[in-house]
């Protein structure tokens, strides 16, 4: 009876596709309610400029440049269950469809944060939410964006447009395991606006979609090219802090 009734309630994609907890092995979703509670939404906020202790996670005053990013919003820790979903996510078997259980902890976490809410409250009509791209033998390799998905599926949960207004035009190393210094150093010049988007940049809001958030080198270098082209402000949001 009880078999029937959980066949019947996951429906027949599920019943031939069947879910498991990417952390536990256990049948029914890819997160089980026992593995969510292990899953952290304390993040460590830091300035991407200098990598220290920030106020909600925003650019200390005395870092913040013209072109610099204003800060960086994260949602969970980038460990355990978390980094299962996330790797399941971006590598081999590639389950695209994990999207909707990132994108529910990634918008939740993102909402109850104070700075983040100013942002939207007082920039509605601004505010466009930008992927970071993949170089192009990496989108072919894997056949979709990551932080493209993310971004598209925050659309539709904040209601605020996206807008693909970067390309990639190097394909750089993992930047995993690698210092500050040289992160920045593989990732400058990686980036450039799309000259037929630049219009959209001009006093604009961005807010940076990305899935992992380490230095925030990668951040920062997206948001310098954003700036250079007109945008008013540039935040980072990132699913999960390493």
């Amino acid at each position: 009876m009880v078999r029937s009734a959980t066949l019947k309630g996951m429906g027949i994609l599920d019943f031939i596709f069947p879910k498991y907890c990417v952390n536990c092995k256990k049948l029914g979703s890819y997160l089980c309610a026992n593995c969510l509670t292990f899953i952290s939404f304390d993040t460590e906020e830091i300035c991407v400029v200098c990598n220290r202790p920030a106020i909600n996670g925003l650019t200390h005053p005395g870092c913040l440049g013209k072109h610099t990013i204003n800060g960086v919003f994260s949602a969970i820790a980038y460990k355990g269950a978390a980094k299962k979903l996330i790797y399941n996510f971006k590598y081999k078997p590639y389950l695209a469809d994990l999207k909707n259980v990132l994108v529910d902890l990634f918008y939740e976490n993102l909402i109850q944060k104070e700075e983040f809410y100013s942002v939207c409250k007082n920039n509605k009509s601004l505010i466009f939410l930008v992927p970071i791209p993949l170089h192009s033998s990496k989108l072919r390799s894997r056949g979709y964006n990551q932080a493209e998905i993310l971004a598209a599926a925050l659309s539709k949960k904040l209601g605020f447009p996206t807008a693909n207004l970067l390309k990639r035009l190097k394909k750089t190393p993992s930047l995993a395991g690698l210092t500050q210094k040289i992160r920045k150093a593989n990732i400058k010049g990686a980036f450039e606006v799309e000259k037929d988007k630049k219009e959209i940049l001009k006093n604009a809001i961005i807010f940076l979609v990305d899935d992992i958030f380490t230095t925030g080198a990668t951040l920062n270098e997206a948001a310098k090219m954003l700036k250079k082209s007109g945008a008013k402000k540039v935040y980072g949001l990132a699913l999960a802090r390493d």
